[in-house]
């Protein structure tokens, strides 16, 4: 595994271990065999050989590749060794990318299966949240600044719609990368009719490159890096609101604090949102890996190497990274606490400028030309501001308001009547 553990969940760790790797390179093996069989070229029962044979291990196979300098001649050497009779027929007309990259497609094709079950999982959670909190009143806030209320649910459901997004950007990236080769060297089919690599895809669940070269063009697995790259940075985005939201001026949600936890080596009464700061750590590693992907595309020729060793380290690092943030931010909304009353003090605090739009929009409804109804709003909050007064007493002992008390009064209530709408659009499920 590439990822340090910490940070790797056990089906994610599997799929992009080296047993596994080697499983899929023995399959695509056996498949092609399969495929010559049916050409009347290899003799019956070859692939059932290749693919009975005992599994190449890791360690003799790094062993061998010490002396070969070459993974895939070193996995073909063992394969064909523990093939007996039917060793001939391994890596028969094929060159290493048939196998790295047809197998590579199934792997990333399983990656990108969890994730998309991970982001399932977080709408879910995300949803049940934004329509338990759809009427909980909180200040909205636009440069860090208070601006209008709105509610902790639409706030939510913001992160479920773009949730739903990054499924649909992965349900593509996966369509995508789910294609194999079996072309050969330089992609001629010269030493393997076209039939070898349709057999090979089709069975096992891929499209085949329309024009491989010698690989899979790596524009495939860039869109697939820098979708995962995306979903991250929409996570950062809902941690970045958590953490602000835990802030101990605003104090209105936070993580859970389990039993036990400590939140400080030195200072006892800390309750920081880590889980929160992780994922934004994550994040910037991600979108790291999907400039690497990106320069992965322009290779020499029909093909080189310097993407190889880049996507040996990106791929399952992107993947593993992703997985373990989707999983664990899911856990962070579902225990997420919070303070509705806190919320409510915050929106108190304000002494009312949240209203000041809805007052400037009754003084021109009143008949003021509206630069001179804004003027009047301006300055009668920044009184309130600087006085800690309530807008509304400040208005209506303003010389210059034509608004009466009920008028005014009626101002300062929420306006959220119509974002029922919102949760009328959210989907059941992505």
């Amino acid at each position: 595994m590439r990822v340090i553990p910490r940070y790797t969940l056990p089906e994610m760790g599997t799929l992009w271990s080296d047993e596994h790797k080697l499983q899929v390179w023995q399959e695509v093996e056996a498949l092609v065999a399969e495929a010559w069989e049916v050409e009347g070229v290899a003799p019956k029962g070859a692939a059932s050989i290749i693919r009975s044979a005992p599994a190449v291990a890791p360690d003799a196979w790094m062993a061998r590749e010490r002396i070969t300098h070459h993974d895939v001649a070193a996995f073909v050497d063992l394969l064909a060794e523990a093939a007996d009779t039917a060793g001939p027929w391994v890596h028969y007309g094929l060159t290493s990318s048939d196998v790295v990259d047809t197998a590579q497609a199934v792997i990333l094709t399983e990656a990108v299966d969890l994730l998309i079950a991970g982001v399932d999982g977080l709408f879910r959670v995300v949803r049940r949240r934004a329509l338990e909190e759809r009427d909980t009143l909180m200040v909205g806030r636009t440069h860090g600044m208070w601006a209008e209320p709105t509610t902790f649910g639409l706030k939510l459901a913001t992160w479920a719609f773009e949730i739903t997004r990054a499924r649909e950007r992965l349900d593509r990236a996966r369509h995508t990368v789910a294609v194999g080769k079996v072309s050969g060297a330089v992609g001629t089919y010269s030493q393997a009719p076209p039939a070898i690599e349709a057999h090979v895809c089709s069975s096992l669940g891929l499209e085949v490159e329309p024009a491989s070269s010698q690989i899979t063009h790596r524009d495939r697995h860039a869109e697939l890096v820098a979708t995962i790259a995306l979903t991250g940075s929409s996570i950062e985005r809902f941690a970045t609101e958590i953490r602000h939201l835990q802030r101990s001026e605003i104090r209105e949600v936070q993580e859970a604090f389990a039993k036990g936890q400590k939140g400080s080596s030195a200072m006892p009464h800390k309750r920081n949102p880590i889980l929160s700061e992780r994922m934004v750590g994550m994040a910037r590693v991600l979108r790291g890996y999907a400039a690497t992907a990106l320069q992965d595309v322009a290779l020499w020729h029909e093909r080189d190497i310097s993407h190889s060793s880049a996507e040996r380290i990106i791929l399952p690092d992107a993947t593993t990274l992703l997985h373990y943030m989707l999983v664990t931010f899911t856990r962070i909304v579902d225990g997420m606490v919070i303070d509705r009353d806190r919320m409510q003090q915050n929106l108190d605090a304000t002494h009312g400028l949240v209203f000041s739009q809805t007052v400037l929009l009754s003084l021109v409804d009143a008949g003021l030309p509206r630069d001179d109804a804004y003027r009047i709003v301006q300055r009668c909050a920044a009184s309130a501001w600087d006085e800690q007064r309530d807008l509304f007493v400040v208005l209506s002992e303003d010389p210059d308001m034509p608004l009466d008390l009920e008028q005014l009064s009626e101002c300062f209530q929420p306006k959220l009547s119509n974002t029922g709408v919102v949760f009328d659009r959210l989907p059941s499920s992505t």
